[in-house]
């Protein structure tokens, strides 16, 4: 293992000077977080077979005594759903634990204290996200979620060789900063800095950032843990070992991957990791003209408006500058849930909770782009472009497929 960083400090570079638990907002946030791990083994054995349980047993009393019979077996299934529910919350609470030793917090805390009682703070949207946290391991750090990485994380390490390649493992002077918006459980900065260019990631999920760090700095080797992505799934399946599946994690292990590669031809590029609101930390001009290559991917229809996440690139991107995008447009505010509908005069960027929305084509999308500074040199063909999933099942019997966007675009150097 690499010396790595203590939690503290590990934090600290996730957020500057920025203190969460100084925050009352931001403590909310960080506290539901926390405790959407804690639950995440109970909410998912209430949920999935408590409640199938008793609707079972609501069955004529001859049916589901058939049911539970082989070749069915129904009442031993739903047993073996709560073993894998249990075999996931091992991952849920060691994500916890490392997340709350990088705070200080107690796993007990004082109830009648507000500033660490964190128990009981979650509501089913944040255990929601901690229990889709964990199945996105499936996606970023499982040897069979690769066809995923592959369909999006490899354009864009190609793009970056392409334009870079020479520089690769350079010297901090000649160093390639690669900056990652959403960077979800850090595997693309992970395959970034792995190819040999300086990563920053970015995230505003404390869900995902917790995570990430967990499975980044505290796992100890490959394959170390054991993971049922679709345990608590019951539809479109051909047999219940598909739904029992199991994929180990992570398929690589990112303390040794540093290991090796020092010495190496190509050296493990720096990494680092914000958590911030996106358009707020790099419209900052601390941040202007840092980065020499900014990557989304399944990132940009996380936007409320479009303009803000360009100007934000912009900024933040050298003169000459590539931005290279793989996703689909799937906006996130479509159906204009938490958002206000009141006119702003506000020009000053107010991050993910500005008022408003609005949803564009990809042929507006190109458009958007090349007025407010850059020229697309690269567009993949709809008929050239891979279909993917996100977090699939391949073997289930609905598979919803994406067609993803592709292109770079070059900052102008005359603005």
């Amino acid at each position: 293992m690499p010396d790595l960083p203590d939690e503290p400090d590990e934090i600290r570079s996730w957020s500057g000077d920025f203190d969460p638990l100084a925050d009352h907002d931001e403590r909310r946030v960080l506290f539901a977080t926390l405790d959407s791990f804690r639950q995440y083994r109970r909410t998912a054995h209430q949920n999935t077979t408590h409640r199938r349980r008793q609707a079972f047993y609501a069955l004529p009393s001859a049916h589901w005594q058939m049911l539970a019979e082989p070749p069915f077996s129904i009442l031993d299934n739903f047993n073996r759903v709560d073993d894998a529910i249990d075999v996931n919350a091992e991952i849920a609470d060691a994500i916890l634990a490392t997340g709350l030793a990088s705070f200080g917090l107690p796993a007990t805390p004082d109830p009648a204290d507000p500033s660490q009682n964190w128990h009981g703070t979650a509501n089913s949207a944040d255990v929601n996200k901690a229990h889709s946290t964990l199945r996105q391991f499936y996606r970023d750090w499982s040897a069979e979620g690769q066809s995923e990485r592959e369909a999006c994380y490899a354009p864009v390490l190609q793009d970056l060789r392409n334009e870079f390649g020479g520089r690769a493992g350079g010297t901090e002077e000649d160093e390639v900063k690669v900056l990652v918006p959403g960077a979800g459980l850090g595997r693309l900065v992970f395959e970034v800095c792995a190819a040999g260019f300086a990563a920053e990631g970015n995230e505003i999920s404390y869900h995902q950032l917790l995570a990430s760090s967990w499975v980044l700095n505290h796992t100890t080797g490959a394959r170390q843990h054991t993971l049922h992505p679709f345990a608590l799934h019951f539809s479109n399946l051909l047999s219940r070992d598909q739904q029992l599946q199991t994929v180990q994690i992570p398929d690589t292990h990112p303390g040794t991957t540093m290991v090796e590669a020092q010495g190496s031809a190509t050296p493990f590029g720096k990494m680092s990791m914000s958590a911030a609101d996106f358009t707020v930390l790099y419209s900052n001009p601390s941040n202007e003209a840092v980065f020499d290559a900014v990557a989304t991917v399944f990132f940009i229809d996380t936007a409320p408006n479009l303009i803000r996440y360009i100007e934000a690139i912009r900024h933040c991107l050298k003169p000459g500058g590539i931005w290279i995008n793989v996703g689909p447009l799937l906006w996130h505010f479509e159906d204009g849930s938490n958002r206000s509908h009141g006119g702003s005069d506000e020009t000053q960027d107010q991050g993910i909770g500005e008022p408003g929305n609005v949803e564009l084509t990809e042929t507006e999308v190109f458009c958007l782009v090349e007025r407010m500074g850059f020229a697309i040199e690269k567009r993949q063909a709809g008929h050239e472009r891979p279909w993917c999933g996100y977090i699939q099942d391949p073997n289930s019997m609905l598979v919803p497929l994406y067609r993803p966007s592709h292109w770079v675009a070059r900052k102008k150097i005359n603005l």
